[in-house]
């Protein structure tokens, strides 16, 4: 089969690859019919990512048709339209039991060596890396699904792909993300970065009640689609002082809620962004956290900050006091996407949200190439791309 395989920074390539085989009885195989590129991806096209191998299969928003199924699947049929939540989960354990799917002890077979990096393991991931399992990606014609009756959706008659393709990641990342800022009626949030994950941040926080959202990006079509949303305001980063800007707008007070949509490679200007993007160029840290000084800096005393933004590992420069001092509270990691497929689902299906508005750009599977360049440098206003194996 055809898939997208990771050789190196900025270098992916479409390849022909084995088929993906059933290889435990809970597993099924899907024929992709749509999967897309995730701004985390990009953590990998550009090499800050580590246990990466040449080959590897990327991808990890990807939905389609089962074509097969083990022995212990009980919920599926070939046949079935599905959607694949990114974090890969038993159902069973200890976390599992509890919907924190992306905590799983039991799908991430890598998990002795990250354990030595960060104490305990996660789950198991889609394309992203050894130490997240090694598993192959959805950036392929088929691929394989590890305990695919936790791992799924049926997508319902009379829905587009395009329509729930992102219930695998974005949508569920966007919706926990506005949840872990602990939103109250009446509130003001801000939101660092308006790429896909921060367009759906925005939009939950205001379905969570929040009163007002302060959008923060520089790209102008960023900053457009994120005030269409309504109730948004937008603030480009290279234009004002960020802090000052967001302590002006609220009063003296500061947001309620801060959510950082950005991660491990923020951008930023002055003095310490400079010094974390040389540190992060030098492997003297690995991700850069200006964003996260800012809403430590910005939020109210009292207030959350939630974290959604992908961090890889060490940072410094970080104001703990700050965040002490002024009684923050923070919530933060990847997504349980499988806790939100379902109610999700059903907005969608009400109508209270199509998924589809973040699409900028289709294409083909081996198009992939040009659209990692292009989804990268934000050429052509690119918002988000979804590709068709088939196409």
């Amino acid at each position: 089969m055809k898939a997208v395989c990771w050789n190196g920074k900025h270098d992916v390539r479409v390849e022909t690859v084995p088929d993906p085989q059933i290889l435990n009885p809970r597993d099924a195989i899907v024929r992709i019919t749509t999967t897309a590129i995730c701004g985390s991806d990009l953590h990998l096209y550009n090499g800050y990512i580590p246990s990466m191998l040449p080959g590897d299969v990327l991808g990890h928003e990807f939905m389609g048709e089962v074509v097969e199924v083990g022995s212990e699947v009980r919920e599926l049929s070939t046949g079935d339209r599905v959607v694949a939540a990114f974090s890969i989960a038993c159902g069973g354990c200890f976390h599992c039991q509890r919907q924190q799917f992306s905590l799983c002890d039991n799908s991430n077979p890598s998990a002795a060596t990250t354990e030595k990096i960060y104490g305990h393991s996660p789950c198991g991931i889609y394309g992203y890396s050894h130490m997240m399992g090694g598993y192959d990606g959805g950036q392929a014609e088929y691929v394989r699904i590890p305990f695919a009756d936790v791992g799924t959706i049926k997508v319902p008659e009379g829905l587009r792909d395009e329509q729930v393709l992102f219930l695998s990641d974005i949508f569920p990342t966007g919706y926990m993300a506005a949840e872990n800022a602990n939103i109250e009626p009446g509130d003001v949030v801000a939101v660092w970065g308006c790429g896909p994950v921060g367009q759906f941040a925005i939009r939950s926080a205001l379905m969570l009640g929040a009163e007002r959202v302060i959008a923060i990006d520089r790209e102008p079509y960023r900053l457009d689609m994120a005030e269409r949303a309504g109730n948004v305001e937008s603030m480009n980063f290279e234009k004002v002082n960020v802090v000052e800007e967001l302590i002006e707008r609220t009063g003296g007070r500061g947001p309620d809620g801060c959510i950082d949509c950005v991660g491990t490679e923020a951008l930023g200007h002055g003095a310490g962004a400079i010094f974390d993007w040389a540190k992060q160029i030098a492997r003297l840290q690995s991700d850069r956290p200006n964003v996260l000084r800012q809403a430590m800096q910005a939020c109210r005393k009292g207030g959350s900050i939630s974290i959604p933004g992908v961090y890889g590992g060490i940072i410094d420069g970080v104001n703990f006091g700050s965040a002490f001092n002024k009684g923050l509270t923070f919530k933060m990691g990847q997504t349980h996407v499988q806790k939100y497929m379902q109610p999700l689902m059903e907005r969608v299906q009400r109508g209270d949200i199509d998924p589809s508005f973040v699409i900028s750009h289709q294409a083909s599977l081996e198009e992939a190439p040009k659209m990692y360049e292009t989804f990268k440098w934000k050429q052509d206003e690119c918002m988000k791309v979804v590709m068709k194996p088939a196409a």
